[in-house]
């Protein structure tokens, strides 16, 4: 879908290429969207054992303190998004011509905000977040700086090498939590 984009992309030929049956691709993974979100998993998880949630659970747990926390959090956006901006920017591309996409596309930003409030709660307990903004606000913070089109504004777009992007990325989150 990458290659293709999403339009043009169909069940019938990701069966062909994946030399199965088309009844096999809907009944294994689902309509096109489903596809889209398990290949967006498999991106971002990048081989992580169990999947993402836990492992970024894991990682903040065991971050000492805020800089460290921070580190984490910069890190996770700076690994993640070279395997996976490519299949977010396919589905922003399906959002504006499917229903489907666009609910895929809903759920999955604010699935990440919520997640994010985890982060900011571990945030409060090594010290940051002390201005008095909420975790639902840091939440925000941590969603908007850490968003896929920032990356790929940045990074993609503007030619940022990844370090600088990382290293920018880690100052905006601690000025922003701290």
């Amino acid at each position: 879908m990458t290659t293709e984009g999403y339009v043009r992309t169909t069940i019938d030929g990701i069966a062909a290429e994946s030399g199965v049956a088309v009844q096999t691709v809907y009944n294994s993974v689902g309509n096109k969207s489903a596809l889209l979100s398990a290949v967006l998993d498999s991106a971002a998880a990048g081989g992580a054992q169990p999947g993402v949630l836990e492992f970024m659970r894991e990682r903040t747990r065991k971050a000492p303190d805020f800089e460290s926390l921070v580190g984490v959090l910069a890190d996770w956006f700076a690994e993640v998004y070279p395997r996976a901006a490519g299949i977010v920017a396919v589905i922003g591309q399906a959002a504006a011509v499917e229903e489907s996409a666009a609910q895929l596309e809903k759920d999955r930003g604010q699935r990440r905000l919520r997640r994010y409030e985890e982060a900011a709660a571990e945030t409060r307990a090594r010290g940051g977040l002390s201005s008095g903004i909420s975790d639902a606000e840091a939440a925000a913070a941590i969603w908007s700086l850490g968003h896929p089109q920032v990356y790929r504004a940045l990074v993609q777009d503007a030619g940022w090498p990844l370090p600088a992007y990382r290293e920018w990325l880690a100052k905006a989150l601690a000025a922003a939590l701290a």
